[in-house]
């Protein structure tokens, strides 16, 4: 192009104004026409450009969504189309003589402008990444995070949406998940359960022992054996009111509330068989008559005199 476009357009009012039609059409020829034609070619550059960038995001993102994970295949795939799309637009414009040195300067100050502004959702967008790319959790777990427990639905750039067990969705900001601790309660395929219950002093040690394991035992179907698997029933301390055992069964994650109310159940029954209490919070109230009082009327208050009283009796 000989001319920018605002001195085209600036030469083409004067020419109409003073009527020189010949010079209109040498300006329409040169300019006009020439520029139009560099804009239609430079449009369809960036068409195909789109067409190739949606081509190479899907064929990047579909091995990533389909053997690693969905959330991360979609973040890349969309990295890499905006990155295609801007560098095509980016080429055309500097062919078109656009000044990209000064739109580049202009998007500079804005882009700082708007992260003043938008501070906390760029922090968002910052922990989305984060958390897509080391992906501490993924669709499909259950994690406490932020202060709500609950099955991942989705990963987004800005927010993480959660279902809870109760069928309550939460959308919670990728910040609040990523500034605090994150716990993955269902990323292992097996988890412990345990049973914690206190039992009389006056009970048989070996006895209890027995009745506990029994327990265990009775759940078998659930449970998970190998090296450090299986059961345990554990002595763990003496409480203020009671011996404190501990009984632990490893059963697969999906099964573990199941688990343990089965657990819990199989060992209230088996310390019932053998008669076996369980001690549990009771007050005692203990009422003394005073002397005097056997004609049923209310006990009179006895005032305690104060200590400058009981000094003044004292002497």
């Amino acid at each position: 192009m000989t001319k920018s476009v605002g001195e085209t357009v600036s030469t083409l009012i004067e020419q109409m104004q003073a009527g020189d039609y010949e010079g209109l059409t040498a300006t329409m020829t040169q300019n006009v026409v020439p520029g139009l034609l560099a804009a239609g070619i430079g449009l369809g550059v960036i068409f195909i450009g789109y067409l190739v960038a949606s081509y190479i995001s899907r064929i990047i993102s579909g091995p990533i969504c389909r053997r690693v994970d969905q959330t991360l295949g979609k973040f890349i795939g969309r990295l890499v189309f905006y990155s295609i799309l801007a560098g095509v637009t980016a080429a055309v414009l500097s062919k078109l003589g656009a000044p990209l040195g000064g739109l580049a300067a202009m998007l500079a100050a804005a882009g700082f402008a708007i992260g003043l502004a938008f501070q906390g959702t760029l922090s968002n967008f910052a922990s989305g990444v984060l958390m897509m790319v080391f992906r501490p959790f993924k669709v499909g777990d259950f994690i406490n995070a932020g202060g709500v427990a609950g099955t991942v639905n989705e990963i987004d750039l800005f927010t993480t949406t959660l279902d809870t067990p109760d069928n309550r969705r939460i959308i919670v900001p990728n910040s609040s998940i990523a500034g605090g601790t994150i716990e993955n309660i269902s990323h292992h395929a097996h988890r412990r359960v345990e049973v914690v219950v206190g039992v009389d002093y006056s009970a048989n040690q070996d006895e209890t022992r027995a009745a506990l394991t029994r327990a265990a035992e009775s759940l078998s179907d659930v449970m998970i054996p190998g090296d450090d698997r299986g059961y345990a029933v554990v002595l763990s301390g003496l409480g203020d009111s009671a011996v404190e055992w501990k009984v632990r069964l490893w059963v697969a994650s999906s099964n573990y509330w199941p688990a343990h109310e089965a657990l819990t159940g199989a060992v209230k029954r088996n310390l019932d068989a053998v008669e076996i209490g369980i001690p549990f919070p009771q007050m005692d109230i203990h009422l003394h008559r005073v002397a005097g009082d056997d004609d049923g009327s209310q006990p009179t208050q006895r005032q305690r005199p104060r200590p400058t009283r009981r000094d003044a009796i004292a002497g």
